[in-house]
């Protein structure tokens, strides 16, 4: 090969679209991965505070006497009030279920909590999207546009956040990856 076809070779990140394997970054500018990181930051904090709001009933969205510690459900009130749309039927039929409040508490805390310690952003992202979608369909059509909401937008970043590992930046994505489960298992990255 000449030197020219070796330079463009190297430039041209591999067909998976793998770049890091070379041991170079997704992203290469460290400011967008900072950026990247804020996001995966906020939008885990976003989903960490809906948890202990609803677990502790701190006020802001949910009353102390609505807390899940005090016995209140943290699905009835917007699944019995809230939703509208061709899916009320079947979520309204959730509402108050202990299954359905365990379940969405899990998932809050367990995607929140990936996402600010940035491991396993590919079960977070998954997760956390199938939760955005389904409070998306929830309240359809949304109330501020006729399709599009923060739920979809958010549900598109988080995958985002994932493809791009943004949780090797500010998180502890790199250790994690090392893992031999992680390696084994790369769903699990």
């Amino acid at each position: 090969m000449s030197e020219n076809q070796n330079t463009v070779q190297a430039a041209v990140p591999a067909r998976s679209g793998r770049r890091e394997q070379a041991g170079r970054e997704v992203v290469d500018s460290s400011a967008a991965r900072i950026v990247l990181a804020a996001v995966r930051l906020s939008i885990g904090w976003i989903f960490l505070w809906a948890f202990l709001d609803k677990l502790l009933g701190l006020g802001f969205s949910t009353p102390s006497e609505g807390a899940w510690v005090n016995g209140g459900s943290p699905t009835e009130g917007f699944l019995a009030h809230g939703v509208s749309g061709p899916f009320a039927g079947p979520y309204q039929s959730m509402a108050g279920a202990a299954w359905a409040d365990a379940l969405f508490m899990a998932g809050l805390l367990g995607i929140g909590a990936a996402l600010v310690l940035g491991i396993g952003m590919r079960v977070a992202a998954g997760s956390g999207a199938l939760l955005l979608v389904l409070m998306w369909t929830a309240a359809l059509p949304p109330e501020t546009n006729p399709l599009i909401d923060d739920h979809v937008v958010m549900a598109l970043t988080v995958v985002g956040l994932a493809l791009l590992n943004a949780g090797d930046t500010l998180g502890l994505g790199r250790y994690w990856a090392a893992l031999p489960l992680v390696r084994r298992v790369p769903a699990l990255r």
